[in-house]
């Protein structure tokens, strides 16, 4: 038998992340043979990898990276099973490692099939799955390419990056926030303009039948109801439609007796409720179309305008589960 020394055992550690007594035992394994020893335990996080397949990787940590000309992002999500695997610094050094070879792919098929110290990233995550004794995935691979792309991540657990249309003096500060808006409310789309109608049909009726039957216990209570919206977003708000809502609100005015001269300074504050509860879906999906979370007094649209000629071209969002 050869005589594993403790040089041997800490220089395979260090290769491999696995702990003292793995390395030691795969070396005896291999008679001392360093390659050999590192097939042990590769070999060994395949077969936990088999064994815990079907295991949901719900933890982990979600981490970007944006190339030096800030033209290039990426957003990925190193995942685990447990809370406690995810807090650990290897782990969180491990996500760092992934994600800087990520930043110089374009897809996770690229990626996964990127060199990683002489094995593919692929091959990387069955061996760590060997070393950590978790399930430890990719659940989560995104880019974005635009003449200026930032980025925010919330605390590890949720991250998004933001590309712009063109490159201004204030793009970092930009980007933060709408990167910021995107972490933390959950945007699908850009805007309201790139639902598929077929969509915006069912969503409406959906969320009319919802709210409906939500009054009906609300009635039997004695509470007050909720509004019962006719749309859901702002790409059913044709001209004629807008013009129908202005009329009804003349209407409303002129029962409740209030002089037609002073009309022009309530209709926009009925006109601007009327839209706003005849957009919900835009204002759940919608980047653009959201309350600004630092001003929700405007919408982030109009936060965007504030900085001149400049527009979001894209987004992405990931986040774990």
């Amino acid at each position: 038998m050869s005589k594993i020394s403790a040089a041997d055992v800490k220089k395979l550690r260090e290769s491999t992340g696995a702990g003292m007594m793995d390395c030691k035992n795969a070396l005896v394994e291999a008679e001392g043979n360093f390659e050999e020893a590192v097939a042990v335990l590769r070999k060994k996080g395949q077969k936990i990898a088999a064994k815990r397949a079907d295991r949901d990787a719900t933890e982990g940590v979600a981490i970007t990276k944006i190339n030096d000309a800030n033209t290039f992002g990426v957003a990925i999500v190193l995942a685990c099973e447990t809370d406690f695997v995810s807090k650990n610094d290897s782990f969180k050094t491990l996500a760092a490692e992934f994600v800087d070879i990520a930043i110089n792919n374009a897809t996770k098929e690229e990626f996964l099939a990127a060199d990683f110290g002489g094995i593919t990233v692929a091959e990387k995550l069955i061996e760590q799955t060997g070393v950590i004794g978790e399930k430890i995935d990719i659940t989560s691979f995104a880019t974005i390419e635009a003449p200026f792309v930032g980025s925010y991540t919330h605390v590890g657990k949720i991250a998004a990056l933001v590309g712009l249309t063109e490159a201004i003096d204030k793009s970092a500060d930009l980007t933060k926030d709408l990167a910021m808006q995107a972490a933390s409310m959950g945007a699908t789309s850009l805007s309201y303009k790139d639902f598929d109608p077929a969509y915006i049909a069912s969503e409406t009726e959906a969320r009319i039948a919802a709210i409906e039957k939500d009054n009906i216990e609300l009635g039997r209570l004695g509470k007050t109801l909720k509004n019962v919206p006719q749309y859901v977003s702002m790409s059913q708000l044709s001209e004629d439609v807008l013009a129908k809502a202005e009329e009804a609100a003349k209407a409303q005015l002129a029962s409740e007796g209030k002089p037609e001269k002073i009309w022009d300074k309530i209709l926009p504050g009925k006109m601007e409720r009327f839209v706003s509860d005849n957009t919900t879906l835009d204002q759940e999906q919608c980047l653009l179309d959201q309350k600004f979370i630092k001003d929700e007094k405007k919408t982030v649209a109009q936060h965007v305008n504030s900085f001149g000629d400049v527009a979001v071209k894209n987004f992405v969002r990931v986040t774990l589960g």
